[in-house]
């Protein structure tokens, strides 16, 4: 091999080198500064609980024979709800998830986390081992969150029953099965920007946008997705093939032929007492999503009411 040759391919193996390295750095695990979650004093287990049910912790981590699809929402049912031992199984295009045990349990849950830990994994997808968070977990939402609603959520959860299970690794096809690669999705979709342009300068127009956009991640199953599943951002919330293969979840704008045409009052009504208008009620998976509303404030849901009237047409 001559010199020439020999240098040209030392020239691409140092490129390759570089690009390499670059792209490592683009896409490696991104850790908050730890400066974020000092000095928030105790946490209000209040607000804690409202931001839970707002986050809809329980519909995905608590035990599969704790959710369905009935009406009944007792509080013997409720306690059921609060064991978040999860493994339940998620559907979806790129293979089948099991949200895992986040139980205060010291062993099988997370009870030895952290704050720092937790809000990393909430706002940054980012695991107490460093790795990335499948963004089946929703914290391309939960990054919107404030601190103070994380270590308020992190402080009711550990007022919560333990629980010793052990759930099952997530059965991925591949190349959705190889966790760095997350680090190239995070770069291109993980944003906290707003996902709709409305007056915040109202506060309940900016509590809903809050609640939205954020802790009730509603865009997670609204919102259709890409072939990477990253959101279609000039399709927000105009409703999605469901991700465990049965209907569709619907479009929940103004110009949506159902919802669209309801009123601030009517969505706020449906989100407290699972009723439509017209007297039809909430089914499918929606069934725990308003569960988790009715528990809100009214003033919360007179919010998410507001904001998605206000979304401008597309």
């Amino acid at each position: 091999m001559g010199r020439r040759a020999r240098y040209l391919l030392s020239g691409l193996a140092l490129l390759a080198i570089a690009g390499g390295g670059l792209a490592w750095w683009l896409t490696k695990p991104d850790r908050s500064d730890a400066s974020q979650w000092e000095g928030l004093g105790d946490p209000d287990l209040s607000n804690g609980e409202r931001v839970f049910w707002a986050g809809g912790c329980a519909s995905c981590h608590a035990a599969p024979d704790t959710t369905d699809n009935g009406a009944s929402d007792d509080s013997a049912a409720d306690e059921k709800r609060l064991l978040l031992a999860g493994g339940r199984s998620l559907k979806s295009p790129f293979g089948t998830f099991y949200p895992p045990n986040i139980s205060p349990d010291e062993t099988a849950g997370i009870g030895t986390w952290t704050l720092a830990e937790f809000g990393d994994a909430m706002t940054r997808g980012v695991g107490r081992d460093g790795g990335h968070l499948y963004p089946s977990f929703p914290y391309g939402s939960y990054i919107r969150m404030t601190a103070k609603d994380v270590n308020d959520l992190w402080g009711f959860m550990q007022t919560l029953p333990k629980s010793g299970n052990t759930t099952p690794q997530h059965d991925l096809a591949f190349p959705y099965n190889i966790r760095p690669a997350i680090g190239v999705w995070k770069f291109f979709y993980l944003t906290d920007e707003p996902r709709a342009r409305i007056n915040t300068a109202d506060t309940k127009l900016a509590r809903g946008q809050y609640l939205v956009e954020g802790s009730g991640h509603c865009g997670e199953c609204h919102t259709p997705r890409d072939a990477l599943g990253g959101f279609e951002e000039a399709r927000w919330l105009t409703g999605a093939p469901n991700p465990e293969g049965e209907g569709r979840i619907p479009d929940i704008t103004p110009a949506s032929k159902s919802v669209g045409g309801w009123s601030a009052s009517d969505i706020a009504s449906y989100l407290e007492t699972g009723f439509t208008p017209d007297f039809d009620t909430v089914g499918g998976s929606m069934v725990e999503v308003q569960k988790n509303m009715a528990k809100l404030p009214a003033s919360d849901r007179d919010a998410i009411a507001a904001y998605l009237k206000a979304l401008p047409a597309l």
